[in-house]
């Protein structure tokens, strides 16, 4: 059975559709069949590389099902648009990074060759990440449902008016302030806009929900991380007759009118993501935004642990135990102390 890989590139860029050329070529000669969409595939034939450039085309040629995997050329926009095709048909995607950040992007754009080569050679494993189920109530009727693998934020519509809102979870609301918006994340969009936003850094093996205000005018408007199984919810004060906006992914858009109420949810169908490369998230985090690390020495050794013999017997501190400031009892009266034990139970 041929193998076919699905390539997904950011047409507007010339960088990626150089890259388009490559992979192709190289897929071609290691005997896998690219695939491309009829846009796309017209796009890179209008770059002089690409004039000759041979692929199927998905949905004419082949269908979706038939696609072993999806390899995405570009940022982390163009991840989150080739989600929306390929999540319902479990296709794993793997990034190749062209943008900035990146997080959801697997190798970079000078791997190219290397990447291709593991996909070729399939040296690659899939993870399955956390999507989230996004509704829209008003007046109790549902009028909008959708998805997100990175985040459902809400945010005001006039640059001049504050939104009023209920923060909600399981049923029960927490608190009531006016604010820029919030942002209700997945681990995997917990260094997206809700890392923006002041939310925290949430490893992607975690299954846990976020929930980060924006700009909230308000004592308790803390950053909230819930269980998976928890039910978020927003609702859009009357009290004000300021508009908001709902954005998912930054991709699906919908206005939230007063009285509008969002509900957010694990969502039963994951994104799949391909990676070549087991580096730890940690190592991660700290490329992709430079942290410093200068100073660390590392975990010691087992080899290490023990402390060497010698001669004199090595003496270490006593562990001491502080106990708890207390006032000093009262002396018991004098009338009291010369009466019968007994008496006195």
């Amino acid at each position: 059975m041929m193998r076919r890989i699905l390539i997904l590139t950011h047409t507007g860029r010339t960088d990626a559709l150089l890259a388009a050329v490559e992979t192709c070529a190289k897929l071609r000669a290691a005997g896998l069949i690219p695939v491309m969409r009829r846009l796309e595939m017209q796009a890179v034939r209008n770059i002089p590389e690409g004039e000759n450039l041979e692929v199927e085309i998905l949905d004419e040629d082949v269908a979706l099902e038939s696609i072993e995997l999806g390899m995405v050329l570009g940022g982390d926009g163009s991840v989150l648009r080739a989600a929306e095709l390929v999540r319902s048909a479990g296709v794993p995607l793997l990034g190749v990074n062209l943008g900035h950040v990146g997080f959801l992007a697997e190798s970079e754009r000078t791997a190219l060759e290397e990447t291709v080569q593991c996909i070729c050679d399939r040296l690659f494993t899939v993870e399955e990440r956390m999507t989230i189920d996004v509704q829209v109530w008003l007046d109790n009727r549902r009028i909008a449902h959708t998805w997100a693998l990175n985040e459902a934020a809400i945010e005001k519509a006039n640059r001049e008016r504050m939104i009023e809102v209920v923060m909600e979870v399981d049923g029960r609301p927490l608190s009531t302030f006016g604010c820029d918006g919030v942002v209700m994340a997945t681990p995997t969009g917990s260094t997206a806009y809700a890392f923006s936003a002041g939310g925290p850094v949430v490893w992607p093996e975690v299954e846990a929900l976020v929930m980060v205000p924006i700009s909230a005018h308000a004592l308790f408007a803390k950053p909230l991380v819930v269980a998976p199984t928890s039910l978020l919810a927003i609702e859009i004060l009357t009290r004000t007759d300021a508009a908001a906006v709902l954005w998912c992914d930054g991709r699906r858009t919908i206005e939230l009118p007063p009285g509008a109420r969002i509900e957010v949810t694990r969502s039963d169908t994951p994104v799949r993501l391909a990676r070549v490369n087991q580096t730890p998230f940690s190592e991660r985090l700290v490329n992709k935004f430079e942290l410093p690390i200068q100073g660390w020495r590392g975990p010691v050794e087992p080899r290490e642990r023990e402390t060497a013999t010698t001669a004199l017997p090595v003496i270490t501190p006593s562990m001491q135990v502080v106990e708890p400031r207390h006032h000093d009892p009262k002396a018991e009266p004098d009338s009291l102390a010369h009466q019968d034990h007994r008496r006195q139970l």
